[in-house]
């Protein structure tokens, strides 16, 4: 460890976000980067700690004081090594993580963590400019094949690790670009799609191969993807969104959040809409969920050019700074504004929703009721009670944002024999997704909704459960 004191003289420095008048204005990236001598010195702030918690936390199991002190001392590409080792997409995570090795730092209990995720994301530009990240196709094919179905973070990983083992890989799409969640369910301010252009462009001259729907402009059977291949990884995601069947769902103007965002992705990419345009200009915008979907809904809707967004939670509002119900190491269940809520939002908690009000078949207002949450003294879980306050808010477009169920796929999972239990999650063995030799599962397709991260750990251990099997099988 270069400056074991540094943590105590250099102050944690975040790059920032751009001012809110101009991000609004577009759809660019909001976060801010820092010259590459700041950048080294947030590095040095790491503490090399005994038990490195950073480690612990995440997913990928990257490997945080090393590769930090290797940043701190210049070593920028043997700090890029390091971090390769573990992550597939280092690029992506460093956007868009919610940095649960920052919320495990030793010195988030000061809250001045390490910026390990703006570390993470300026380490793997500087290795994409230097030309340090080339195409690495594997030097020999096992001969096998193994087919992805679904081109989201967990897909990715699947293929990109089975690849350069020496697996001949197709990852299969049914959207008109690669990328799945990436793509058209994170807003551009958030993930320029040229980031994942620049992967995927990787992956393809290191032999993996893209099959998308619109390309073929026809629709493969499972039975035929099953017959030409060796194995099959069930990656697509659970985009089952969570519905709000209250009086009044019936009204115009009542969506689903993820459609809402992932149209503006179409927009933005040239891609031709199906349906009814989603937009939010000139509305009052009521989004219901307090999530990061939701949060993602703000800032489209913002962009968009709403007259109002109100944002509201079924929960009580989180404490701010600190919770005794979730100490450190673990995720801080606190109070998040993101800066989405930075661009205008008003936001409201303890709230559920009684009725959608409409005139001629258009919504017009929703009507709310205030809720409190009593813990039980047998079983010492949350009752959500009304308090019998009501009001009314002023909205013509609602947007659901209430989390996912499951997969949308019914038909092809009920032809494999994969089912899901109430909660979303798979019901079968982990590792062998269903009574069919030779399919797998892996990200929320396997475990139910959850984070980028998480989906490509999901992936990695997919791709080696994979292998194994075939291995076995030769």
């Amino acid at each position: 460890m270069g400056n074991p004191k540094a943590f105590l003289t250099i102050d944690r420095k975040e790059a920032g976000y751009r001012p809110v008048h101009e991000r609004k204005t577009d759809y660019g990236e909001v976060e801010q980067t820092l010259n590459n001598e700041d950048r080294m010195l947030q590095a040095s702030r790491c503490m090399d700690c005994g038990v490195p918690f950073c480690h612990w936390a995440c997913p990928l199991d990257n490997k945080m004081p090393e590769y930090n002190d290797l940043l701190y001392k210049g070593k920028w590409k043997q700090a890029w090594e390091l971090l390769a080792e573990t992550n597939d997409f280092p690029e992506f995570t460093g956007r868009i993580c919610p940095a649960l090795c920052e919320k495990s730092c030793v010195l988030n209990i000061q809250h001045s963590a390490i910026t390990i995720r703006e570390n993470e994301a300026s380490l793997t530009e500087r290795a994409f400019s230097e030309g340090w990240i080339r195409p690495k196709p594997p030097k020999k094919r096992t001969g096998k094949k193994v087919a992805i179905i679904g081109s989201g973070p967990a897909g990715l990983a699947v293929a990109n690790n089975l690849n350069q083992i020496g697996y001949e890989v197709t990852v299969y799409e049914k959207a008109p670009q690669s990328g799945g969640l990436l793509r058209f369910g994170i807003p551009n301010f958030k993930l320029n799609k040229n980031i994942i252009d620049r992967r995927l462009a990787l992956m393809e001259s290191e032999g993996v191969r893209f099959v998308n729907h619109a390309e073929i402009g026809r629709t493969i059977s499972f039975k035929e993807i099953q017959h030409s291949n060796d194995a099959i990884c069930l990656c697509i995601g659970a985009g089952k969104p969570r519905d709000l069947p209250v009086e009044g769902r019936e009204f115009a103007g009542i969506h689903f959040a993820l459609d809402f965002l992932v149209q503006q992705n179409y927009k933005l990419a040239g891609i031709p809409l199906v349906g009814e345009e989603l937009s939010a200009k000139g509305k009052h915008v009521l989004v219901i969920g307090g999530g990061d979907t939701g949060s993602d809904c703000v800032g489209t809707a913002n962009r968009q050019g709403a007259v109002q967004v109100t944002q509201i939670e079924l929960l009580p509002m989180p404490p701010t700074g600190e919770n005794p119900l979730t100490p450190w190491p673990y995720w801080p269940n606190v109070l998040k504004n993101s800066t989405s809520h930075e661009e205008g939002c008003e936001r409201y908690w303890s709230l559920t929703t009684k009725r959608f009000i409409g005139h001629d078949g258009r919504l017009k207002e929703v009507e709310i009721a205030e809720a409190e949450w009593v813990i039980d003294s047998a079983t010492g879980r949350a009752t959500m009670k009304e308090t019998g306050k009501t009001n009314i808010i002023k909205a013509d477009m609602v947007l659901l944002a209430m989390g996912f169920v499951y997969p949308e796929h019914e038909g092809l999972l009920d032809e494999i024999g994969v089912t899901y239990d109430n909660r979303g999650n798979i019901s079968t063995d982990s590792r062998q997704s269903s009574s069919i030799k030779g399919i797998f599962a892996a990200g929320d397709a396997a475990s139910g909704a959850s984070l980028v991260v998480r989906a490509m750990a999901s992936g990695k251990k997919a791709a080696q459960s994979i292998h194994s099997y075939l291995s076995e099988k030769s």
